[in-house]
């Protein structure tokens, strides 16, 4: 059997577990056994299925303690955020639970005009492709909506990351997890009996992901990646606390987030000043290191090719600025894995890979810019558009020019995980995806519209229509009185 093996991207000699790959057949299997479980599981009331998953959250809570390392030795997120990660999941699916019953009830609409019922009816097996960076939540923002509208599901977590994310799948109720690389996605985005997919990952991944869906006339949430800018408007208003949130929001998980902060704009009249507080900050929060050690805020990179990618970038820094930021652990050996060391780049121009490119890594562009048409013709380059952010002391101001960046998402006066809600649909524009998760909209990409409608002249009693007339009064061009195929009087 061939197996899946994890190494630790912090110490790169210790292996952290396996899993067994899933070949075609099996996830031929998998969906086949997903299939006939959705009728006994679509067939509960609600109620029930959110109680299943309320259990599912709470055994995941329960098991934090013992996930937490878990997590920060497969990927090299540090403890505290792996527990934040997990914490946050539970609260998640807890939110699903809530939310389920009122937003998946169905509606109706009795009166004049007839009678209408609109259903919310899940689609079926819904088949999961999840990433490495954050793949606790990332798979469970999928898994909770789905389950709660009653469809089942297969999971096929990153091979980069799939440890933890399978013990979190099999808490939960109708759920079944496969592994492999491209292979296995496209077995399980392309399979007959997978009625939905949701993608989360890269760029070229999407792409096939879509292509191989679309294929089968599959539809699909797709969130892919983001080169988000953070503009700061002449008024901005920093303390030292907003500083340091500023510097996490681009290296929190080592940069390697979809929302990070990737570009940042700032007056030129003020980038002495903000490149200043920026190094002190980053000298005060970001601390490299072990993920398991306490105290460190940044591990390493997911992979060797991770790093050699981002080093390259860094090093094809044309005529910038390259400076190191914050500051290594006690007794830390930058040789024992993955690390790539944080840095802020000043002095380039908008070509530069560092800037065009979404670095997916621990090395931020610093830019300067001198009105705001400018700044905001500069933010809305490129194919991208997943999230930005406007920093501004007049909230009004952030407001308007947040509503002219092209990004699905915009934080003010944040970025990245503080700015999020859980009522707050999150999803791209352009090439960075479609579809939505959290929120309302988030649940109902998992269920469909299913209508029974009965017009008021169809009803015992009612006055018919005539023969090829059209809804609201008007055939062939000329006026009918509304629901009768006859002249008005």
């Amino acid at each position: 059997m061939d197996l899946i093996t994890r190494e630790n991207p912090a110490r790169v000699d210790e292996v952290v577990g396996s899993v067994p790959v899933t070949d075609p057949a099996a996830v031929d299997a998998a969906v086949r056994r997903a299939d006939d479980a959705f009728r006994d599981w679509s067939g509960l009331p609600v109620a029930e299925r959110v109680a299943a998953l309320r259990h599912g959250a709470d055994t995941v809570a329960a098991r934090l303690e013992e996930l937490a390392p878990l997590l920060a030795r497969e990927s090299g997120k540090p403890l505290a955020d792996s527990r934040g990660e997990i914490g946050f999941a539970v609260t998640f699916l807890r939110w699903v639970c809530d939310e389920a019953p009122a937003v998946l009830a169905a509606t109706e609409i009795d009166d004049d005009a007839g009678r209408l019922v609109v259903r919310r009816k899940p689609y079926g097996v819904v088949g999961c492709v999840t990433p490495w960076n954050a793949p606790v939540i990332l798979a469970v923002l999928k898994l909770g909506p789905a389950l709660a509208a009653g469809n089942t599901v297969v999971l096929k977590p990153s091979p980069l990351a799939p440890l933890t994310v399978s013990e979190v799948a099999a808490a939960l109720p109708a759920v079944q997890v496969v592994h492999g690389g491209a292979e296995t996605g496209r077995a399980l985005a392309g399979h007959p009996l997978v009625r939905k997919v949701a993608f989360t990952g890269g760029d070229a991944a999407g792409r096939e992901i879509a292509a191989t869906a679309g294929a089968m006339i599959t539809p699909a949430v797709l969130e892919l990646g983001g080169n988000d800018p953070a503009v700061f408007l002449p008024d901005f208003a920093l303390s030292g606390a907003d500083y340091e949130r500023l510097v996490m929001a681009s290296f929190a998980t080592g940069g390697q987030v979809c929302m990070a902060a990737k570009r940042l704009y700032v007056p030129r009249a003020r980038i002495a000043e903000f490149t200043e507080a920026y190094l002190a900050a980053a000298e005060r929060v970001l601390v490299v290191g072990d993920p398991l050690d306490p105290g460190v805020t940044m591990g390493p990179v997911i992979s060797a090719a991770a790093a050699a990618r981002i080093r390259a970038l860094v090093a094809d820094a044309a005529g910038g600025t390259v400076t190191p930021l914050g500051r290594s652990a006690p007794g830390h050996d930058p040789a024992s894995g993955y690390f790539v060391t944080p840095c802020l780049v000043t002095g380039l121009d908008d070509h530069a890979p560092l800037v065009a490119q979404e670095q997916f890594g621990p090395a931020v562009p610093l830019l300067a810019y001198d009105t705001e048409g400018e700044v905001l013709a500069r933010a809305n380059a490129g194919e991208l558009g997943l999230a930005a952010s406007v920093w501004s002391a007049d909230e009004e101001r952030a407001f308007a020019l947040a509503g002219r960046l092209s990004a699905g998402f915009v934080f003010v006066n944040t970025h990245n995980r503080t700015g999020m809600s859980l009522r707050a649909p999150f999803g791209g524009v352009k090439r960075s995806g479609y579809g939505r998760e959290y929120g309302r909209e988030g649940l109902l990409e998992y269920v469909q519209s299913a209508v029974v409608h009965v017009p008021a002249a169809f009803r015992p009693g009612g006055p018919g229509m005539a023969p090829g007339a059209y809804p609201g009064g008007v055939h062939d061009g000329t006026p009918r009185a509304a629901g009768t195929g006859r002249p008005p009087p």
